[in-house]
C-alpha cells in the first residue's frame, strides 16, 4: 500500500484542542469513527484512522485514564495488557509481520487518553525504514479504502474468536 502525506498541522490542532479522541469515539461522535476489532466491558481496540503500518490497532481502557502507571492499579493494568497481548496475537495471525511493535503514546498536551499502539512491521521493510521511521506520520500514512478497513476489521475480529 502506498504512503501519502498527512496534514500534520490539522492533526496536531485536533489532538491538542479537540475532544478526547477515545471518549468521542466511544460516544459515537461521527467525526471520531473507527473500525472496532475488540470490545469488552472495560476495553476497546480499533483500527488507527491514520496508520503508518498496515493494520495498526489502538487498544484503550474505556474509562478516561491518562497515566498508565499512576492511574491503573495492578489488576486494571494487568487486564489491559492481557487485552493488548490478545489483540497483538490476532494482528500477528492475520498480518504475519516480521516484528510487532507495542508502544503507548500521547501526553497531557495531546491524545491524553491512555492507549497502546499495536503496529505490525511487514516482512521485507528495509532496515532504515523500520522502528521509529515506520511509526512516524511525518514519513507518510497509509490510506486504505473503507472496504479495505472493514475487511481487515472482520479478519481481525475473526482471529480474536479463535
Amino acid at each position: 500500500m502506498e504512503r501519502h502525506d498527512m496534514d500534520l498541522a490539522a492533526y496536531e490542532e485536533r489532538a491538542r484542542n479537540g475532544p478526547c479522541f477515545v471518549c468521542a469515539f466511544l460516544r459515537g461522535d461521527p467525526g471520531y469513527r473507527h473500525e472496532t476489532v475488540y470490545e469488552d466491558d472495560a476495553h476497546i481496540a480499533f483500527l488507527d484512522r491514520w496508520p503508518t503500518l498496515p493494520g495498526r490497532v489502538l487498544v484503550a481502557p474505556k474509562a478516561h485514564v491518562e497515566h498508565v502507571v499512576r492511574e491503573l492499579d495492578e489488576a486494571a493494568y494487568s487486564s489491559l495488557m492481557l487485552v493488548v497481548r490478545r489483540v497483538a496475537l490476532a494482528v500477528e495471525r492475520v498480518l504475519e509481520p516480521e516484528r510487532t511493535y507495542l508502544l503507548s503514546l500521547g501526553s497531557q498536551q495531546a491524545n491524553a487518553h491512555l492507549h497502546w499502539h499495536i503496529a505490525a512491521l511487514p516482512p521485507g521493510v528495509p532496515s532504515e525504514r523500520q522502528q521509529y521511521h515506520a511509526l512516524m506520520a511525518e514519513n507518510g500514512i497509509l490510506t486504505p479504502t473503507p472496504d479495505e478497513v472493514a475487511a481487515l476489521g472482520a479478519r481481525l475480529r475473526a482471529a480474536l474468536t479463535t
